[in-house]
């Protein structure tokens, strides 16, 4: 299934009912005077975060989310029925703005939380409302007041717990696929991932976590050079940010590559700096001289930074990687 994680759609709530003109005609019930109903309100439209829901792809296929007119009133007193409320369905975490002036309208972050997006009309009011005692017989009603609309703009970021980071081809749809039981694309070319990737990780004892594989960022990304910022706001909400590093002499200077994502997600967010890393040296199968790998550890040593050795190919480290996250989210 595709992921979509921008949509435009446009709402409208339901105009309320017409008030009604009526009066009391019953045999033997002289003069009884007015008993229009008033109308019913107009539905809203809602939009609901559903954490069911992983994607955007629903507004694909549908633009125009429309809500019930509110029920004319009728005679006897009877009032117009409500009309029923539009609730829309969007994955926990999206951003909703106004696609004219870009104002933050809503973010939801919690299942079950609601933006009223388009209020009804209301309803409006029968002749029985304006009988007075200078005028008895009013012919007076008045109009259901039309329902708002508006164009939308939904941006989808996603809430995981760990964000997999690194340029392209650095293993990260293998990783994913060790991990947890998620079936990315796995292909020995850049950019095999070009839409974020989701699985789950599941602890023996201890709940289990969302990861999320970020597609590749290169140099400039920031400013939207190759897949650009567009996938960046993915790692906004992510609780731990894995840094996958190519240990292979095809990945060039391992520690280059760590500054250059490090100079990416600062330059897009400083705030990025404050989250929990931890800096995976992946491919190390294709380094078994021992004394290659002590000269790789010891690279990143010098910099202060520490570096846990695996291969999301053969498996090397991936438990200890497990135990490790773990006590990351723990803390």
């Amino acid at each position: 299934m595709a992921f979509i994680d921008e949509a435009k759609f446009y709402v409208k709530a339901g105009d309320g009912g017409n008030g009604c003109v009526s009066f009391r005609r019953e045999k033997f019930v002289p003069k009884g005077g007015p008993d229009g109903g008033d109308g019913g309100n107009g539905g809203s439209v809602i939009i609901e975060a559903s954490k069911r829901l992983y994607s955007l792809i629903d507004f694909r296929y549908k633009s125009h989310f429309k809500a019930e007119k509110g029920a004319h009133g009728q005679g006897k007193d009877k009032h117009g029925r409500k009309g029923k409320d539009n609730i829309v369905a969007v994955p926990v975490g999206t951003l909703i703005k106004d696609a004219e002036t870009g104002e933050v309208l809503a973010d939801l972050l919690n299942d079950k939380e609601r933006f009223l997006s388009a209020a009804g009309g209301k309803g409006g009011a029968g002749n029985a409302h304006f009988a007075t005692a200078q005028n008895r017989a009013p012919r007076k009603a008045t109009k259901g007041r039309p329902g708002e609309e508006r164009w939308l703009r939904v941006e989808l970021k996603l809430l995981a717990d760990i964000g997999l980071i690194g340029l392209p081809n650095a293993g990260k749809s293998t990783l994913l696929s060790k991990l947890s039981a998620a079936n990315p694309k796995v292909a020995p070319y850049p950019f095999t991932t070009l839409q974020p990737q989701l699985g789950v990780l599941h602890f023996e004892d201890g709940p289990s976590c969302i990861i999320a594989d970020i597609p590749g960022l290169i140099e400039g990304a920031h400013r939207g050079t190759g897949l650009g910022h567009k996938f960046l706001r993915h790692i906004e909400r992510t609780r731990v940010m894995l840094h996958l590093i190519d240990a292979s002499a095809e990945g060039g200077d391992p520690v280059n590559q760590f500054k250059v994502l490090e100079n990416e997600l600062q330059c897009y967010n400083e705030q990025l700096m404050d989250k929990h890393r931890l800096v995976l040296l992946n491919k190390i199968d294709l380094v078994p001289d021992e004394a290659h790998r002590e000269n790789l550890q010891d690279m990143f040593r010098k910099e202060g930074i520490e570096i846990l050795e695996i291969s999301a190919l053969t498996g090397e480290g991936l438990d200890q990687l497990k135990v490790t996250i773990a006590a990351m989210l723990e803390e």
